[in-house]
């Protein structure tokens, strides 16, 4: 069972982004969403590379030489369409040497008001041996996060650690990602609510996270 770290359960600047996000007047204005979004991915990425292995390197300056640590390999950036995008590219300004992947998963309603996870499209580069960084805003029942996870290893390998990162999860939907996925993969959030509803959106969470950063679907 992976390991599970809230960045809102400390006091920063990180509030700010998810309070603008949250907030039903300040949402509405599609810029700041994904402005938001994406700086929270920048303090997402900030904090995973911390985490991550390093090596020393030799550097010429115009007065000298010194060492300094960088990251001994790059780990590979992969996030769910469309949501996932700002929060992606937030993740991919501070690891801007990374390789990408990008998986197209939609929610099949039925009826009875049930629905199943969709994956219709993935690309990635080989994940053997590499750090994975999956994002997607909103961790809701966690059924796409673990079947995008899935697809990704049946299709690219297995990764020597992962890294899944949400804006806002519900208690239920961290309980389902750290029984599905393994011991190895660590689940960065910023906020986790008690609730979802009937369709399966958290509660209070902030809305439909696609549609206030792209315009509402048909």
């Amino acid at each position: 069972m992976g390991k599970v770290i809230v960045l809102g359960e400390e006091n920063s600047i990180f509030n700010q982004f998810l309070y603008e996000m949250r907030n039903i007047k300040i949402q509405k204005d599609r810029l700041r969403f994904r402005k938001n979004l994406e700086r929270c991915g920048e303090i997402f990425a900030y904090e995973i590379s911390k985490k991550l292995e390093y090596k020393t390197e030799e550097v010429h300056t115009p007065l000298g030489d010194t060492t300094v640590e960088l990251i001994d390999q790059q780990p590979i950036l992969a996030t769910v369409l469309r949501a996932g995008l700002p929060l992606h590219q937030g993740l991919l300004n501070y690891f801007d040497h990374a390789d990408n992947g990008f998986i197209s998963a939609y929610r099949m309603h039925h009826k009875d008001n049930e629905f199943e996870v969709k994956v219709e499209y993935v690309s990635c580069k080989s994940l053997e041996e590499k750090t994975l960084i999956l994002s997607d805003p909103m961790l809701a029942t966690g059924n796409s996060m673990v079947l995008s996870y899935q697809t990704l290893i049946e299709e690219f390998g297995e990764p020597k650690e992962a890294h899944i990162v949400s804006v806002i999860a519900s208690t239920e939907g961290v309980e389902f990602v750290k029984n599905e996925l393994p011991d190895n993969v660590t689940i960065w959030l910023g906020a986790v609510d008690d609730e979802m509803t009937a369709q399966s959106y958290i509660v209070p969470g902030l809305g439909d996270a696609g549609d206030l950063a792209f315009g509402e679907k048909e």
